[in-house]
């Protein structure tokens, strides 16, 4: 069984200390390590577009406070340039704040780049991946809840690792976009790593258009979790019982083409029936229900 923690709250603060409380222990581990964070920053537009800011502060801060040895927050952004949306999130001021994290901003020259390909990828030349993901000790992903005009269906954590593929040189954004196989392709960049935790931003969430601009809807809802696919399968269930779009509301959850490739390719649980959907608090226990049943 693979849990998820689902926090019902409308403040990103108090759903931050509740993760950390959950995953005290988590944590404690990370001391003396050095811990990658991956925002979703594809634009500088407010959550659910991007991460909130107030959710990276938190993190680091408590990574701090736990004794890590480094710190480092990776992105590639776009189509907006990634240094202003750096910039215009305020990550290079938070980082004057708690001066003990560094940017990578992957949009710029980078030496260190991995080429990853497999007989099976539905990439046509494989992809690049930025090396330090292999020397991290630890990767945590911070995505958001909404859906995905551009082919892929929704933006949850499968999709956020598109951030740690190049622009430059070789279209890979080109390739991935034009392609039919597309929500595959999000699916197969996993390969490259696997997350210690994962912490979605639901607070807010769009439930149609996206990733950038869409419908918005307060779902007030935080989740956690180390299984990629079990967040997108509880994420997939909350857009469903928000209302959302005719392609991320129709079947089963599992035949989503980004879960449904993730599990061909052993990248999580196989089955719903393998996540343990654990509430917080009462009124998070509560939410979990009313969530239990578009899981079917």
């Amino acid at each position: 069984m693979v849990k998820v923690l689902v926090v019902k709250t409308k403040s990103r603060i108090d759903g931050m200390k509740k993760i950390f409380q959950y995953y005290k222990e988590t944590f404690q581990a990370f001391e003396n390590k050095t811990i990658i964070i991956k925002p979703n920053f594809n634009t500088a537009d407010p959550p659910p577009a991007s991460t909130d800011i107030t959710i990276i502060r938190e993190l680091i801060s408590h990574l701090i406070s736990v004794g890590v040895k480094k710190v480092i927050v990776m992105e590639r952004s776009g189509p907006a340039n990634t240094y202003q949306t750096m910039v215009t999130k305020g990550l290079y001021i938070l980082q004057e704040e708690l001066g003990n994290f560094d940017i990578i901003d992957l949009s710029q020259p980078q030496t260190h780049w991995i080429p990853y390909n497999s007989d099976d990828l539905h990439w046509k030349k494989g992809f690049l991946y930025p090396k330090l993901l292999e020397t991290a000790d630890a990767i945590i992903t911070l995505p958001c809840l909404k859906t995905h005009q551009f082919g892929g269906h929704f933006t949850l954590s499968l999709k956020i690792s598109v951030g740690l593929v190049p622009r430059d040189g070789y279209s890979y954004m080109s390739e991935l976009h034009s392609s039919p196989h597309i929500r595959k392709m999000i699916a197969e960049i996993n390969q490259i790593y696997s997350p210690s935790l994962i912490i979605l931003d639901g607070v807010d969430a769009f439930v149609t258009g996206g990733p950038a601009k869409g419908t918005l809807k307060n779902a007030q809802v935080m989740l956690a979790s180390t299984d990629r696919i079990a967040v997108d399968s509880i994420g997939v269930a909350i857009l469903r019982e928000l209302g959302t779009t005719s392609e991320v509301s129709k079947g089963s959850i599992l035949d989503q083409e980004q879960i449904s490739r993730a599990i061909e390719l052993s990248l999580g649980i196989k089955s719903l029936e393998e996540i343990d959907l654990v509430g917080y608090d009462e009124l998070s226990q509560n939410y979990t229900e009313k969530i239990k049943k578009w899981l079917n």
